[in-house]
């Protein structure tokens, strides 16, 4: 029996490293929200994790790639650009109002990387709180504070610096673990690969006034959560916090690989040039996508579009083997009566792409922003016809 369940996996097979589970699709194309798999057309509710803001063949987001890529393919930051400040001047504008500068990076662990890095090289501690079950990214410093990835592929043999870690929505623990040798708290107000767990607001809160109170700082990492996909334009607005540092990928650039770090006129002040560096980040087609993201989900109303879809889920559950809802906007966990994976793939059967969680029990949901209500009728339709035991 053939071990690859379609011709590209075995034609990655032969120089790839074979680090991903995969499923048994094989997407040629793609439009709208739908994925083309031979004579498949699959409903994406996965997104390519969360990347796939506009969905795919935006007729926008190309001819910003295409127009971008014929004025300047390339520059790196060496040299100042119109388009690399309009991108910063539209994050800005989106972002939480206490937040007034932009780094750019090339993916959310190298942006969490480098606000660590700066919350330890600031305060001049080496103690950083996270949240128990969150997940920050693979390299040292965001591998360092995700939870149970030394357990398992970490690797390093030693952490950049010390890390404890919070029971998630439990305040009481707070006031224990920040303390004046804390550094930073780092947290995702939706874990994502947790399965769309939203984070009590009171428990957000008390971190928030216990690093105020201690002056360890704030990192909100909104990797997943934010651009528009909780229903606000970023999960903090939902929260009403003010981090000291934010961190932003995933749907930033709609499919084009792009990140961003957004801090405070405060933070800014203490950094000069040589401090923070990268090569591709910020260059000009990244820019110029992020530009027109932002410029869509605003102008469509995306993220208010997202709130609404994720009330009409909620709304027609308990439905099949899904007995609850959690997560916000169109980051959504559907938790489930039954093993996740099995649910996952009797909805691949179905045509509809989702996605599992580190919780066993959850289906995660990251679609494309463009979603609309007749497609999460068409979840709902499916997910009625399976059964819930």
């Amino acid at each position: 029996m053939n071990q690859y369940a379609t011709p590209a996996q075995a034609a990655e097979a032969r120089h790839l490293l074979q680090v991903y589970p995969q499923l048994g699709i094989e997407p040629t194309g793609a439009d709208g929200v739908y994925l083309q798999c031979g004579d498949r057309r699959v409903l994406d509710l996965y997104g390519g994790h969360a990347v796939a803001a506009l969905g795919y063949r935006h007729p926008e987001l190309l001819a910003a790639l295409d127009e971008q890529a014929k004025d300047l393919f390339f520059q790196s930051n060496a040299v100042a650009l119109d388009v690399r400040a309009r991108a910063a001047d539209a994050l800005i504008d989106f972002a939480p109002d206490n937040l007034e500068r932009v780094f750019f990076a090339n993916s959310g662990a190298e942006a969490n990387e480098n606000a660590l890095r700066l919350a330890c090289r600031l305060t001049g501690r080496r103690r950083v709180i996270a949240i128990e079950h969150g997940f920050h990214g693979r390299t040292a410093g965001a591998g360092a504070v995700t939870w149970g990835a030394a357990d398992s592929w970490y690797g390093f043999p030693a952490q950049p610096f010390d890390v404890d870690y919070i029971a998630r929505d439990v305040a009481d623990d707070v006031a224990d673990k920040v303390t004046s040798d804390t550094a930073a708290v780092i947290l995702e107000l939706v874990q994502g690969v947790a399965g769309a767990y939203d984070l009590d607001p009171a428990f957000v809160r008390a971190i928030a006034d216990a690093c105020h109170a201690t002056g360890a700082l704030l990192i909100v990492d909104e990797v997943q959560s934010g651009v528009g996909r909780c229903g606000a334009p970023f999960a903090s607005h939902l929260y009403d916090i003010r981090p000291d540092l934010l961190t932003a990928a995933k749907s930033l650039g709609g499919g084009f690989p792009c990140a961003a770090l957004l801090t405070t006129a405060t933070v800014a002040s203490e950094l000069r040039a040589g401090d923070l560096g990268t090569t591709f980040g910020g260059g000009p087609l990244a820019c110029a996508l992020i530009e027109t993201v932002l410029r869509v989900i605003r102008r469509d109303g995306l993220a208010d579009r997202a709130g609404k879809l994720h009330e009409q889920l909620r709304a027609a559950l308990p439905l099949g083997p899904v007995t609850g809802l959690q997560g916000k906007g169109l980051l959504a966990g559907l938790r489930c009566s039954r093993r996740a994976r099995d649910v996952q793939r009797e909805l691949l059967a179905a045509d509809i792409l989702t996605g599992s969680s580190a919780d066993p029990a959850v289906v995660r949901l990251l679609p494309p922003l463009i979603l609309e209500s007749r497609h999460i009728d068409q979840l709902l339709n499916a997910l009625a016809a399976l059964p819930a035991e």
